[in-house]
């Protein structure tokens, strides 16, 4: 797990002044891990905000929503809560039932409705070059983990990103089993929490009509998108990202 200015352990509430800031958590997505957020962080954190990156299991829906629910549950206060690409369904679905959750962002990610997937909602909208991308490797159970291959990796996930950078992101990189791209979800909490959405024109994973869609759909309180900016934009823009959790964070 990443950090920020603070940790919260599970069972031990992390305690807060009253009327401090809340604190953000940060859920990467798939083919990425929780230092894809060190930019975002440093800025949230000279910002005065308490951070931390969660490490997003990449397992399925349920199960890795779970997993950040449990780390919600531990810290004292209200939270922002943020999910870049498939971490959208994960805190759309950790949210259920947590009221200290006062708003959702949504970096380059899905926002599902209750019934609907990330490949199901990839798919109503042409523009995505991602499943020509991807590495497969099957587990010893049959189950199969995706990979965006390295060599493809610059241009199809971080095309705004330099090309040094871009590898070292293709090396360290995380797998997603494939069965939780297709798992659809419970709960859509953005229709009872506010929620915001930033996102590039130029991505090449989540159609940009897309995200348009999701965001007028859950009637995004703000949303931003981000000219000719990547899939990896907590990347290659963080200020913008971190000044839209910081508006998140602000309001009433």
């Amino acid at each position: 797990m990443m950090l920020g200015t603070s940790l919260a352990f599970p069972g031990k509430p992390s305690a807060q002044p009253a009327g401090s800031k809340p604190t953000v958590v940060l859920v990467h997505g798939a083919f990425a891990e929780s230092s894809s957020w060190n930019g975002v962080i440093a800025e949230l954190n000279r910002r005065g905000y308490r951070t931390i990156a969660a490490a997003n299991p990449l397992r399925g829906v349920a199960s890795d929503a779970a997993a950040v629910s449990a780390l919600i549950g531990s810290v004292h206060g209200p939270v922002v809560l943020v999910g870049h690409s498939y971490g959208g369904p994960v805190i759309t679905e950790a949210a259920s039932g947590k009221a200290n959750v006062k708003a959702l962002v949504y970096v380059a990610a899905f926002a599902p409705d209750t019934g609907e997937s990330s490949l199901t909602l990839s798919s109503q909208f042409p523009g995505s070059t991602l499943g020509d991308a991807l590495l497969p490797v099957t587990l010893s159970a049959g189950n199969l983990d995706l990979y965006v291959e390295p060599e493809k990796f610059h241009q199809q996930f971080a095309a705004d990103v330099s090309a040094a950078q871009a590898k070292l992101m293709a090396a360290t990189q995380r797998p997603v089993a494939k069965a939780a791209l297709a798992e659809p979800s419970v709960t859509a909490s953005w229709k009872t929490i506010p929620s915001y959405a930033i996102y590039g024109s130029a991505d090449r994973n989540i159609p940009p009509a897309v995200m348009k869609f999701m965001a007028e759909r859950a009637r995004s309180v703000k949303t931003v998108v981000i000219k000719d900016a990547s899939h990896a934009l907590m990347v290659s823009h963080p200020g913008k990202v971190a000044s839209l959790i910081e508006d998140a964070a602000k309001a009433p």
